[in-house]
């Protein structure tokens, strides 16, 4: 696989996970940029969700890497910011098929729901795996679309 540009951002929940992550991809020869939390003092999810989620939207990053304690708010957060297809996987298969179908740049994953081995296992598949185009662009564009259609509100 070639070197990759991954940014990685965690809060307080899960800064051990994010550590654990940045060592294997850096040992992968992948070149790191970390956010967010460097020990258990408090950092609210979001803003590390927007600075990862912004960085990978305009091209400074291949992929991002997001971690909190259950991984859902890193992925509500990171899904706000256009272009950005954030998965939340707690396996291979899920990691697998984030990419192969959703063409996900951002992983998430929980500090708190997820043992180091199988993040290292998510984040191995996840990064190996290439999109299939194919049937899945249709619904990744149609993805793309909501993004750029007009806030509307709901008529009642």
């Amino acid at each position: 696989m070639k070197s990759l540009r991954v940014v990685i951002g965690s809060d307080h929940a899960a800064v051990a996970l994010k550590a654990d992550v940045a060592a294997l991809l850096r040992a992968a020869g992948h070149k790191v940029e970390e956010f967010g939390a460097r020990s258990e003092e408090p950092v609210d999810y979001p803003d590390v969700a927007g600075e990862v989620a912004r960085k990978v939207a305009a091209g400074g990053a291949e992929f991002g890497i997001l971690c909190c304690g259950t991984g859902i708010g890193m992925s509500i957060a990171a899904n706000k910011i256009p272009g950005i297809r954030a998965s939340l996987c707690h396996d291979v298969t899920t990691a697998r098929l984030a990419r192969l179908h959703n063409d996900a740049n951002v992983l998430c994953m929980g500090g708190r729901t997820t043992g180091t081995e199988t993040a290292r296992d998510i984040v191995r598949t996840w990064l190996s795996t290439q999109y299939e185009g194919g049937r899945h662009t249709a619904r990744v564009e149609k993805i793309t679309a909501l993004e750029e259609a007009p806030a509307r509100r709901a008529e009642r």
